[in-house]
């Protein structure tokens, strides 16, 4: 089975030893991404928010640069290091996606890099060219 590596400029540059996201066949694993401005790799701010948007504007970049869009995601893994701010996620994550909604999971961490309090990952599965 043929791997291939997904990178691109328009979301944070890998900043450990994995990649953006791995392509088999047409399902598309996307590695964690944390808020941080590609153009910068600071972190966007303190807001959670604001934080969870840029989330979903680098898992968006991503998906795009692998051949798909974010509504094809079938599985988000959120992790959040407090639960209290899911009201907040499911807000956000409206503005992103319509339904039928992926599958997630939401998950309590102790911590994040960078201090940050959201990272988010997934799979997708790209449309059929037939």
């Amino acid at each position: 089975m043929n791997k291939a590596f997904i990178s691109t400029d328009k979301a944070p540059a890998a900043i450990g030893t994995y990649s953006q996201a791995v392509k088999v066949g047409t399902a598309v694993y996307l590695s964690g991404q944390i808020p941080l401005v590609p153009e910068t790799m600071e972190v966007i701010s303190e807001d959670f928010g604001e934080q969870t948007h840029q989330v979903f504007k680098n898992i968006a970049a991503v998906c795009e640069e692998a051949g798909g869009q974010i509504h094809d995601l079938v599985k988000v893994n959120i992790y959040l290091t407090d639960l209290s701010n899911f009201a907040i996620v499911n807000e956000v994550m409206s503005q992103y996606f319509k339904q039928p909604y992926p599958a997630r999971a939401a998950i309590g961490v102790r911590a994040l890099p960078k201090g940050v309090q959201v990272e988010i990952d997934g799979i997708m599965e790209l449309p059929s060219t037939n």
